[in-house]
């Protein structure tokens, strides 16, 4: 009997004691009965002491939380971006550990705003993930199935795949910029069934094949494909296009500048043509880029002289024409050209630079190194000039290479599609 009172006691010591144990763990109890030992759990329903242990029930889960949404069009894009954030498999930066709740617009890198069709409705509006270093392997059930997005920014990041074709249903995005990834197959043909679209940016990706014509006569302001695998002519029959911007650089187009391109792309401030595969001589259309600022043909293989037409880019500051097969007299009058910061004409074969293009290599703002310059400095050898000489480079219409249109023809629509023959 005196056993049993003080086991009755030593259980009630242990009861009070955890009524004022703050754990939530759940108690598990050391009984010694005789020379044998017991040890037992709470949760042990096959213990052998004559009384009922006092513990703590162990914590059970909640309930899955109803998420609120304060739109309904929230509520539907929720589960594609817990979906995509599923997919994702790399992470440096901890942003998808804030794609956590309802309250979407606070997710690190979607932006809501009203949609055009409901000014009184919220919706996932734009995405900016630019240096975001995510890695996934397709954007394909995520930025197509978001129906109100309008700018998706992904730059510098790590997807890869292709782009679905469903993108085309986007009827708001008007801005598309996934440069700097992973991205390979064809040309994305989608963007060119998007009106709406004005700014495309596939920089920096695997994408091969041929790039499309209509591209150009798309509604886009800025039209960014460097830096591919992309390996086609130039198109030639294009008649007109808004694009400000165009960059084609680093990529394997190839053939000759065609004429038509120089009068379609008139409003054009800056052309990347670099580091391509671009022949032949440069026609005196060139001249009709009027609103160019930047013109960067370097390393291609073009040839022949640099047409006086150039005289009539009056607002550029650079004017890049290195590493190509050039040659003749660098022309006065673009050395004349006000704003010029910036005029490189080096690995070519010039033979002649007059008084105002001495000035501007002085000034550092030309660069003729390595050309065939009897008087300057850092020149080809006699015999690699030689060589290249005895090798002679013809251009049809020579003409027109002391042609300037914008002498005659002030008013660019008076500009003849072809100056008259001497």
């Amino acid at each position: 009997m005196s056993i049993i009172i003080s086991f009755m006691l030593l259980v009630c010591l242990i009861s009070c004691t955890t009524a004022r144990d703050s754990s939530r763990e759940a108690l598990q109890v050391t009984i010694g009965i005789g020379n044998g030992n017991l040890s037992k759990g709470c949760n042990d329903k096959h213990h052998n002491l004559p009384f009922k242990l006092n513990c703590k029930l162990p914590k059970t889960p909640l309930a899955n939380e109803v998420l609120k949404f304060a739109d309904q069009r929230l509520a539907l894009v929720h589960p594609i971006i817990q979906k995509f954030k599923s997919l994702i498999t790399s992470d440096p930066l901890g942003i998808t550990q804030t794609w956590v709740g309802s309250d979407i617009c606070s997710y690190k890198g979607f932006y809501c705003d009203n949609p055009p069709d409901n000014k009184s409705a919220i919706a996932v509006a734009s995405i900016d993930f630019n240096g975001f270093q995510l890695s996934a392997p397709s954007l394909d059930g995520f930025l197509d199935q978001l129906p109100d997005i309008a700018l998706f920014h992904a730059n510098s990041n790590n997807f890869s795949g292709s782009l679905s074709p469903n993108i085309a249903k986007l009827r708001y995005l008007y801005e598309l910029d996934i440069s700097n990834n992973r991205f390979s197959g064809p040309f994305p043909d989608a963007v060119l069934n998007m009106p709406g679209l004005t700014f495309l940016d596939i920089r920096f990706n695997f994408f091969t094949g041929s790039v499309p014509s209509q591209i150009f006569t798309q509604n886009l302001d800025a039209l960014f494909i460097n830096n591919n695998e992309f390996m086609i002519h130039l198109p030639d029959n294009i008649v007109n296009t808004h694009i400000f911007y165009l960059t084609l650089a680093n990529n394997k187009f190839n053939g000759p500048l065609p004429r038509t391109i120089f009068k379609a792309f008139s409003s054009l401030a800056e052309v990347l043509l670099l580091n391509d595969q671009l022949t032949g001589c440069i026609p005196y259309e060139i001249g009709l880029l009027k609103e160019a600022v930047v013109f960067d043909a370097g390393n291609n293989q073009l040839t022949g002289h640099l047409p006086f037409s150039l005289a009539c880019m009056e607002n550029l500051e650079q004017l890049n024409f290195a590493g190509n097969l050039l040659f003749g007299a660098v022309p006065e009058v673009v050395c004349e050209l006000g704003k010029l910061m910036n005029l490189s004409l080096s690995e070519n074969y010039f033979i002649h630079v007059g008084p105002m293009c001495r000035i501007l290599i002085e000034r550092g703002v030309l660069d003729v190194r390595n050309n065939c310059i009897p008087d300057l400095p850092f020149q080809r050898s006699v015999e690699e000039c030689a060589n290249f000489f005895a090798h002679p480079r013809f251009c049809t219409r020579m003409w027109s290479y002391n042609y300037i249109p914008c002498y005659h023809f002030p008013s660019s629509s008076s500009i003849p599609e072809m100056a008259p023959s001497p």
